[in-house]
């Protein structure tokens, strides 16, 4: 095979299951709800090939616009030369897991509903804005039972 040109091809290590994780799914997999509005993330599982998701969608997340007895549908976005299109594709569940992208968002969401009601509660005004990671503060080096110590490369000797 020079140029293989299947659905598949080059998916030898993307649909692989990892080590030690083969055999029947397990039932929490089947039983986790979907509900329209959830973020999922697409991971397609190499044990089963009905509603396996194309290989470009493998690893991107996306939005449950329908949910059916046996399948999700999902809207993902996928670029297509220079623009980028909307797509709505059907999978099925062992494909899916729910995503945790959004996790963190919320838990500062009320992070800062709780901070926003003592500030209120103490009549003082807050910023509630996330604020990057600063320099380091400056300090100074004791040189007492501290003595700088020299740091050269080894010398290269040749064995022949």
């Amino acid at each position: 095979m020079v140029n293989p040109k299947g659905v598949r091809r080059g998916t030898r290590y993307m649909f692989a299951r990892p080590f030690r994780k083969h055999g029947i799914e397990h039932m929490s997999t089947y039983l986790r709800v979907y509900k329209v509005g959830d973020i999922v993330d697409i991971k397609g599982n190499g044990a089963f090939q009905k509603g396996m998701p194309h290989k470009v969608y493998h690893g991107k997340t996306g939005r449950v616009f329908n949910v059916t007895p046996h399948g999700i549908g999902v809207i993902v976005n996928k670029r297509v030369r220079g623009r980028i299109i909307a797509k709505k594709i059907n999978i099925r569940v062992e494909h899916l897991n729910h995503s945790k992208s959004r996790e963190s968002f919320l838990r500062r969401i009320k992070e800062n509903r709780e901070k926003l009601a003592e500030a209120k509660a103490k009549g003082i005004r807050i910023c509630l804005k996330r604020q990057p990671k600063g320099p380091r503060e400056g300090h100074f080096v004791s040189l007492i039972d501290n003595e700088p110590q020299l740091v050269e490369p080894i010398r290269y000797e040749f064995i022949a």
